[in-house]
Parts: C-alpha cells; structure tokens; sequence
C-alpha cells in the first residue's frame, strides 16, 4: 500500500483550526488550570470519532487513533498552558482575562494537534500502527512541568510510544519553514533564589552594618565569572539574574537583598560544574563580607536532546513536503522544553515552526505582550505533524517486515 500524503489538507482545515486556536487564544488558562481547554480539546476528539482518556497530571488528555493493520506506536505532543502576561495586542481575538496570554504559541500547538488528528482518522484505514496524541498541561512551570506527572499517572502505561515528536513555533523563521537539528536543540533551564543576610542601620554609619546591597552587588559580578572563567569555550551556558529585591529606604543600609534568576546549559556535565561553582561563589563572597547566603535551586528542565535519526527524519518530512529550502540549517538555543523529559524515555524530535509576521523586521519573541504569530504557519503545523506521524509509522512498519 502506498504511503498517504497529507500535503493540501493543511489547507482544508485551516480555516476550522485557526477557528480553535483564536478559541484558546481568548480563554487562557495558566499552568494546571487548563480546565476549560482540556474540555474543548476532549469536545472536538469525540466531534472527530477519536477516543481519549483524561486525567493525566490532573488535565492533561490522551488520543488514540488505531490504524487498520499493525505497525509502530507514534506519539504527538502539544502543551496547553498559557503565561501570566497581560496581552498587548490589538487583534479582534485577544485574550478576555486579563494577566494571562498565549504568548508562546500554546494555543496553536493544541489546534494544529486536533488538526492532525482529525486528519490522521480519517485515514486511519490506511496506516499500520496507532497514534497517540498527547495534549500536555503546566508545559510552563518549571521545575515540576506535566510531562513527568502525566508519564507517573500512567499516560503510555496501555500504549507506549515507539517514537515521540512535539513541535513549537518560531518567530525567527519564515512561515513555511522548518527547524530541526540532531542533538541539543533546546538548554536545561534551571533557577536560583538567593537571600543576601546582612546587617541594617544608618546610612551615614556604614561602618555598623554589613550593607546586603553591596554583597549582593558582588556575588553577582562575581558569577558573571563562571561561564566566562570556568566553562569551556566550545561549550554553552548563560547565567542571568533576572530580579534583585532589597531595601527600605534611601536613607537606611538594607540588611536583606534577594536575587533571582536562571541557568542553562547543554551538557550535563557543564550543568553540574556550573552547578557546583555557583554555591561556592555565593557562600565564599557572602562569608569573605560577613554576611550569610541562603540558596534555593531549582533543577529544571533538562536539555531537549533530539535523537538523530528522528531529527533527520522530521528534516526528510519538511523537504518531501515543501523542498529543499524548507528545512534550513539552525542552531539550537538555551530556552527550556518540557518535551524533553519525553525524550529521556523515548526516542524521538522537537521541531519548530516558522510563523514569522511578513515585512516585520523586528519580530516579537516568545513571551512577549505583543508576541503573535502567521496563522498561514497553521497549514504547515497541521500538515508536518501528520505527515511526521504517516512517515514513522511506515518506517517503523518497514523495518519490521
């Protein structure tokens, strides 16, 4: 039998799936609050005929659709969660609660999931295996995330993927184009907090105190050392502080300071000595200034590491589909994935979609207020992660004949 192809049913459901999409776009829901959108998602699962479970990590839904002969186990994942941003768009679909905003493209994955979906059913005749679709909450709240609690509350426990793929979208690509890369495409993104302890009093008697602000000052130019002195140069690692809190008044020397802010990495063994350097920093410069340093971190998400024959596979897709140009040589980032965790047990690839703005030279980034994307990206989204499905699910079949 020859193997489907998808190309054009992008289009066919376009104008339904954006029609989902500006749906979740309005009514966000914050990580682990996804009641109504699992909702709308099991709504349009049983529209499609296709059957589901609930409750994986409280909100999360799993579909699956049961090919007419036998073959592999494919997953498809999409996270559901918004962020606390206000939105600062002017679109007739903006979000109707304020503080909370798609900004990073969560409502678009879940769309062009159910559209792939439904696609996928309706030539469920033709393909050999099943596919699983993975509609994942609390994607955004590091360190916990839901891939995790969804694998613990038993999500593949009846049907266990052969291969797993996810895709996000880009503002730094054009619509139509896709990225992928073997290896490393996303960072492990830890977080800190650190309480600076001092001594307060009087600004004009500095000498009977221990000023938190300037030991704060310190431990932060003095971690700003660790990636530039202490990782090798062919490696990756950023360390930000992102917030710094201290201080009463202008007049009185502040005895607390608290700084925030994150990690990332590639390599497990550079997380590690990062890791390491960064507690003997902040205690030996708390302790060299007479103060003390309380420290909370936070292992985050692991590194998204795709496994190079799925990456290849998904760049294959992109090039069978679209050509060539489609599938362009990029190079991985340091934001963190949730994905990844899935990609610790299963083989598979993380991808992202194009959806550049036309003649936008300066496109918003992801957790922006003003953060939007090309709904023309919609077609590609829908078709790649089909027809990713349809190719593994042929390949996997072809091995095992």
């Amino acid at each position: 039998m020859n193997k489907p192809t998808v190309k054009g049913l992008g289009e066919k459901h376009f104008d339904e799936v954006v029609s989902i999409r500006r749906h979740f776009h309005q009514n966000p829901e914050l990580s682990g609050e996804e009641v109504e959108t699992s909702k709308k998602v099991q709504e349009k699962l049983t529209e499609y005929g296709i059957p589901f479970k609930t409750g994986y990590a409280e909100h999360g839904v799993l579909g699956v659709i049961e090919g007419d002969r036998p073959g592999p186990t494919v997953a498809l994942r999409a996270d559901m969660d918004a962020l606390p941003i206000h939105e600062e768009n002017d679109h007739p679909y903006i979000s109707k609660v304020p503080g909370k905003m798609h900004a990073c493209g969560h409502d678009a994955h879940t769309a062009m999931l159910l559209g792939a979906g439904k696609i996928l059913n309706s030539m469920k005749d033709e393909l050999p295996g099943k596919v699983l679709l993975v509609f994942q909450p609390s994607e955004e709240i590091t360190p916990i995330g839901g891939a995790q609690p969804m694998m613990e509350d038993g999500v593949f426990d009846e049907h266990e993927p052969d291969m797993i793929f996810a895709q996000h979208v880009w503002p730094d690509l054009p619509v139509g184009q896709i990225g992928c890369v073997p290896g490393p495409i996303m960072g492990a993104s830890d977080r800190f907090k650190i309480v600076i302890n001092g001594a307060g009093g009087h600004a004009s008697m500095p000498h009977q105190t221990v000023d938190a602000i300037i030991v704060a000052n310190n431990v932060i130019s003095s971690l700003q050392t660790i990636v530039s002195r202490n990782v090798d140069p062919v490696d990756s690692a950023v360390l930000t502080v992102g917030r710094i809190d201290g201080g009463s008044r202008y007049n009185v020397i502040a005895s607390k300071v608290t700084i925030e802010g994150t990690i990332r990495t590639y390599k497990p063994e550079t997380k590690e000595m990062v890791k390491r350097r960064f507690h003997t920093i902040v205690n030996g410069v708390a302790e060299s200034m007479e103060a003390s340093a309380t420290i909370e971190y936070y292992d985050g998400y692991p590194a998204t590491v795709n496994h190079a024959e799925w990456a290849e596979h998904v760049t294959d897709t992109a090039k069978e589909m679209y050509g060539d140009s489609a599938a362009p040589e990029v190079n991985p980032v340091l934001g963190g994935e949730d994905f990844s965790r899935f990609l610790l047990k299963y083989p598979g690839a993380y991808f992202w979609l194009g959806t550049a703005l036309p003649g936008v030279e300066k496109q918003k980034p992801l957790h922006d207020p003003q953060f939007k994307i090309d709904e023309r990206a919609i077609v590609y989204g829908t078709e790649m992660m089909a027809q990713v499905a349809v190719d593994a699910l042929y390949k996997g079949a072809g091995k095992n004949e």
